[in-house]
Protein backbone atom coordinates (compact mmCIF):
# COMPACT_ATOMS: atom_id res chain seq x y z
CA UNK A 1 0.00 0.00 0.00
CA UNK A 2 1.26 3.48 -0.87
CA UNK A 3 0.79 5.64 2.23
CA UNK A 4 1.36 8.83 0.25
CA UNK A 5 -1.30 7.92 -2.31
CA UNK A 6 -3.79 7.06 0.43
CA UNK A 7 -3.17 10.43 2.06
CA UNK A 8 -3.60 12.10 -1.32
CA UNK A 9 -6.92 10.34 -1.86
CA UNK A 10 -8.24 11.17 1.61
CA UNK A 11 -7.29 14.81 1.10
CA UNK A 12 -9.17 14.77 -2.20
CA UNK A 13 -12.28 13.23 -0.60
CA UNK A 14 -12.24 15.82 2.18
CA UNK A 15 -11.73 18.71 -0.23
CA UNK A 16 -14.49 17.44 -2.53
CA UNK A 17 -17.00 17.36 0.34
CA UNK A 18 -16.06 20.90 1.35
CA UNK A 19 -16.18 22.30 -2.17
CA UNK A 20 -19.46 20.59 -3.01
CA UNK A 21 -21.20 21.93 0.08
CA UNK A 22 -23.29 25.07 0.04
CA UNK A 23 -21.81 25.84 3.48
CA UNK A 24 -19.56 24.16 6.01
CA UNK A 25 -19.00 24.43 9.75
CA UNK A 26 -15.71 23.33 11.28
CA UNK A 27 -16.00 20.74 14.05
CA UNK A 28 -13.54 18.85 16.26
CA UNK A 29 -11.89 16.35 13.93
CA UNK A 30 -13.50 17.63 10.76
CA UNK A 31 -16.49 19.60 9.52
CA UNK A 32 -20.20 19.52 8.78
CA UNK A 33 -21.24 19.97 5.15
CA UNK A 34 -24.71 21.32 4.38
CA UNK A 35 -26.87 22.04 1.36
CA UNK A 36 -30.44 23.07 2.18
CA UNK A 37 -31.43 22.71 -1.48
CA UNK A 38 -30.97 18.94 -1.12
CA UNK A 39 -32.13 18.43 2.44
CA UNK A 40 -33.14 14.82 1.75
CA UNK A 41 -29.66 13.89 0.57
CA UNK A 42 -27.48 12.49 3.33
CA UNK A 43 -24.30 12.92 1.28
CA UNK A 44 -25.01 16.65 1.01
CA UNK A 45 -25.79 17.05 4.72
CA UNK A 46 -23.26 15.12 6.75
CA UNK A 47 -20.34 15.21 9.17
CA UNK A 48 -16.93 14.45 7.70
CA UNK A 49 -14.14 13.41 10.07
CA UNK A 50 -10.76 13.82 8.38
CA UNK A 51 -8.39 14.02 11.38
CA UNK A 52 -8.17 12.51 14.85
CA UNK A 53 -11.26 12.92 17.02
CA UNK A 54 -12.43 11.96 20.50
CA UNK A 55 -14.46 8.87 19.58
CA UNK A 56 -16.61 9.02 22.71
CA UNK A 57 -17.47 12.65 21.99
CA UNK A 58 -18.33 12.09 18.32
CA UNK A 59 -22.01 11.10 18.83
CA UNK A 60 -22.66 14.38 20.64
CA UNK A 61 -20.67 16.35 18.04
CA UNK A 62 -22.77 14.84 15.26
CA UNK A 63 -26.00 15.41 17.14
CA UNK A 64 -25.25 19.10 17.55
CA UNK A 65 -24.31 19.41 13.87
CA UNK A 66 -27.14 17.34 12.37
CA UNK A 67 -29.85 17.48 15.03
CA UNK A 68 -32.14 19.56 12.81
CA UNK A 69 -32.29 16.75 10.23
CA UNK A 70 -34.25 13.47 10.34
CA UNK A 71 -31.12 11.53 9.33
CA UNK A 72 -27.49 11.29 10.36
CA UNK A 73 -24.45 10.47 8.22
CA UNK A 74 -20.88 10.52 9.50
CA UNK A 75 -18.04 9.78 7.11
CA UNK A 76 -14.69 8.94 8.73
CA UNK A 77 -11.87 8.95 6.19
CA UNK A 78 -9.06 7.42 8.25
CA UNK A 79 -9.32 3.67 8.83
CA UNK A 80 -7.86 3.66 12.35
CA UNK A 81 -10.01 6.59 13.46
CA UNK A 82 -13.09 4.96 11.93
CA UNK A 83 -12.54 1.70 13.79
CA UNK A 84 -12.08 3.59 17.06
CA UNK A 85 -15.36 5.45 16.50
CA UNK A 86 -17.38 2.35 15.62
CA UNK A 87 -18.46 1.17 19.07
CA UNK A 88 -19.41 4.59 20.50
CA UNK A 89 -21.53 5.30 17.42
CA UNK A 90 -23.12 1.84 17.31
CA UNK A 91 -24.09 2.26 20.97
CA UNK A 92 -25.87 5.45 19.91
CA UNK A 93 -27.93 3.70 17.26
CA UNK A 94 -25.74 4.07 14.17
CA UNK A 95 -25.18 1.38 11.57
CA UNK A 96 -21.60 0.92 10.36
CA UNK A 97 -20.48 0.35 6.76
CA UNK A 98 -16.92 -0.05 5.52
CA UNK A 99 -15.84 1.11 2.08
CA UNK A 100 -12.73 0.10 0.20
CA UNK A 101 -10.44 2.64 -1.42
CA UNK A 102 -9.41 0.95 -4.65
CA UNK A 103 -6.50 2.30 -6.69
CA UNK A 104 -6.18 1.58 -10.39
CA UNK A 105 -2.87 -0.23 -10.78
CA UNK A 106 -3.50 -1.98 -14.08
CA UNK A 107 -2.69 -0.60 -17.55
CA UNK A 108 -4.89 2.22 -18.83
CA UNK A 109 -7.15 0.81 -21.54
CA UNK A 110 -7.29 2.44 -24.92
CA UNK A 111 -10.33 4.26 -26.20
CA UNK A 112 -13.73 4.00 -24.57
CA UNK A 113 -17.11 4.45 -26.22
CA UNK A 114 -18.98 6.32 -23.47
CA UNK A 115 -19.95 9.95 -23.95
CA UNK A 116 -20.29 12.99 -21.76
CA UNK A 117 -23.84 13.68 -20.63
CA UNK A 118 -25.64 16.62 -19.10
CA UNK A 119 -27.89 16.25 -16.10
CA UNK A 120 -31.08 16.56 -18.15
CA UNK A 121 -30.12 13.48 -20.15
CA UNK A 122 -29.55 11.54 -16.92
CA UNK A 123 -32.73 12.50 -15.08
CA UNK A 124 -34.93 9.64 -16.29
CA UNK A 125 -32.47 6.76 -15.67
CA UNK A 126 -31.40 8.28 -12.34
CA UNK A 127 -34.97 8.75 -11.16
CA UNK A 128 -35.88 5.22 -12.25
CA UNK A 129 -32.89 3.79 -10.38
CA UNK A 130 -33.67 5.68 -7.17
CA UNK A 131 -37.36 4.73 -7.38
CA UNK A 132 -36.34 1.06 -7.61
CA UNK A 133 -34.10 1.43 -4.56
CA UNK A 134 -36.52 3.57 -2.52
CA UNK A 135 -40.05 2.64 -3.62
CA UNK A 136 -41.76 4.19 -0.59
CA UNK A 137 -40.31 7.71 -0.60
CA UNK A 138 -42.14 10.69 -2.06
CA UNK A 139 -41.30 12.49 -5.28
CA UNK A 140 -39.45 15.31 -3.52
CA UNK A 141 -36.89 12.88 -2.12
CA UNK A 142 -36.30 11.41 -5.58
CA UNK A 143 -35.92 14.90 -7.03
CA UNK A 144 -33.29 15.83 -4.44
CA UNK A 145 -31.34 12.62 -5.08
CA UNK A 146 -31.34 13.30 -8.82
CA UNK A 147 -30.75 17.05 -8.78
CA UNK A 148 -27.96 16.90 -6.18
CA UNK A 149 -25.68 15.70 -8.95
CA UNK A 150 -25.47 19.27 -10.21
CA UNK A 151 -23.83 20.30 -6.91
CA UNK A 152 -21.06 17.82 -7.59
CA UNK A 153 -19.75 20.13 -10.29
CA UNK A 154 -18.41 22.32 -7.47
CA UNK A 155 -16.46 19.45 -5.92
CA UNK A 156 -13.51 19.21 -8.29
CA UNK A 157 -11.74 21.27 -10.93
CA UNK A 158 -13.14 19.07 -13.70
CA UNK A 159 -16.34 17.00 -13.41
CA UNK A 160 -17.66 14.73 -16.16
CA UNK A 161 -20.93 12.83 -16.22
CA UNK A 162 -20.30 9.84 -18.50
CA UNK A 163 -22.77 7.41 -20.03
CA UNK A 164 -22.95 4.50 -22.46
CA UNK A 165 -26.01 4.23 -24.68
CA UNK A 166 -27.76 1.31 -26.32
CA UNK A 167 -28.12 1.22 -30.11
CA UNK A 168 -31.56 2.76 -29.57
CA UNK A 169 -30.06 5.70 -27.67
CA UNK A 170 -31.12 4.73 -24.15
CA UNK A 171 -28.57 5.43 -21.39
CA UNK A 172 -27.66 1.98 -20.10
CA UNK A 173 -24.76 2.73 -17.74
CA UNK A 174 -23.31 5.88 -16.22
CA UNK A 175 -20.77 7.28 -13.74
CA UNK A 176 -19.18 10.47 -12.50
CA UNK A 177 -15.54 11.35 -13.06
CA UNK A 178 -13.87 13.94 -10.83
CA UNK A 179 -10.44 15.25 -11.87
CA UNK A 180 -7.86 17.35 -10.04
CA UNK A 181 -4.96 17.65 -12.50
CA UNK A 182 -2.99 19.84 -10.08
CA UNK A 183 -2.52 16.88 -7.73
CA UNK A 184 -2.87 14.17 -10.38
CA UNK A 185 -5.96 12.71 -8.71
CA UNK A 186 -9.07 11.23 -10.34
CA UNK A 187 -12.11 9.61 -8.73
CA UNK A 188 -14.69 7.45 -10.50
CA UNK A 189 -17.95 7.54 -8.58
CA UNK A 190 -21.42 5.95 -8.80
CA UNK A 191 -20.78 3.55 -11.69
CA UNK A 192 -24.25 2.08 -12.25
CA UNK A 193 -25.89 -0.02 -14.95
CA UNK A 194 -29.66 -0.19 -15.27
CA UNK A 195 -31.14 -3.59 -14.49
CA UNK A 196 -32.36 -4.09 -18.04
CA UNK A 197 -28.86 -3.77 -19.51
CA UNK A 198 -26.61 -5.71 -17.15
CA UNK A 199 -23.76 -7.91 -18.43
CA UNK A 200 -23.66 -6.37 -21.90
CA UNK A 201 -20.42 -4.40 -21.60
CA UNK A 202 -21.91 -0.97 -20.93
CA UNK A 203 -20.21 -0.52 -17.55
CA UNK A 204 -16.89 -1.52 -19.12
CA UNK A 205 -17.39 1.18 -21.74
CA UNK A 206 -17.98 3.81 -19.05
CA UNK A 207 -15.06 2.67 -16.89
CA UNK A 208 -12.68 2.51 -19.85
CA UNK A 209 -13.66 6.01 -20.94
CA UNK A 210 -13.20 7.38 -17.42
CA UNK A 211 -9.76 5.82 -17.01
CA UNK A 212 -8.61 7.13 -20.39
CA UNK A 213 -9.88 10.67 -19.70
CA UNK A 214 -8.10 10.64 -16.33
CA UNK A 215 -4.84 9.46 -17.84
CA UNK A 216 -5.09 12.08 -20.59
CA UNK A 217 -5.23 14.74 -17.84
CA UNK A 218 -2.07 13.28 -16.23
CA UNK A 219 -4.02 11.93 -13.24
CA UNK A 220 -1.82 9.04 -12.15
CA UNK A 221 -3.77 8.40 -8.95
CA UNK A 222 -7.04 6.96 -10.24
CA UNK A 223 -9.36 5.54 -7.60
CA UNK A 224 -12.88 4.63 -6.63
CA UNK A 225 -14.64 3.46 -3.47
CA UNK A 226 -16.58 0.21 -3.19
CA UNK A 227 -18.70 -1.40 -0.49
CA UNK A 228 -16.52 -3.93 1.30
CA UNK A 229 -19.45 -6.38 1.51
CA UNK A 230 -20.75 -6.14 -2.05
CA UNK A 231 -19.80 -7.94 -5.26
CA UNK A 232 -18.62 -4.99 -7.41
CA UNK A 233 -15.27 -4.94 -5.59
CA UNK A 234 -14.39 -8.19 -7.37
CA UNK A 235 -15.51 -6.77 -10.73
CA UNK A 236 -13.17 -3.81 -10.18
CA UNK A 237 -10.29 -6.08 -9.15
CA UNK A 238 -10.56 -7.89 -12.47
CA UNK A 239 -10.17 -4.52 -14.18
CA UNK A 240 -6.94 -3.48 -12.50
CA UNK A 241 -8.05 -1.99 -9.18
CA UNK A 242 -6.42 -2.93 -5.87
CA UNK A 243 -7.51 -2.19 -2.29
CA UNK A 244 -5.17 0.26 -0.57
CA UNK A 245 -7.31 1.49 2.33
CA UNK A 246 -10.70 1.81 4.00
CA UNK A 247 -13.13 4.54 4.92
CA UNK A 248 -16.10 4.24 7.28
CA UNK A 249 -19.69 5.48 7.14
CA UNK A 250 -22.10 5.61 10.06
CA UNK A 251 -25.81 6.22 9.48
CA UNK A 252 -28.90 6.64 11.61
CA UNK A 253 -32.50 7.52 10.86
Amino acid sequence: MSHSELQQINSFLSAFARRQAARTVDLPGGFAAYDDAFAHSRANNQVVIDTAVDSEALPAIAEEALGHLPHRLISVLDDEVGMACAQPLIRNGYTHSTYLIMLHTGPVPAGGSAEELDLDAMRIPLARRWRDLLPDVDDEVIRHLVDRREARRRGADIVHFLGARTDEGEIASWADLYLDPATGTAQIEDLITSEAHLRRGYADAVLTTALRLAADKDCGTRFLTADAEDWPRHWYERRGFSVIGHTHCFERG
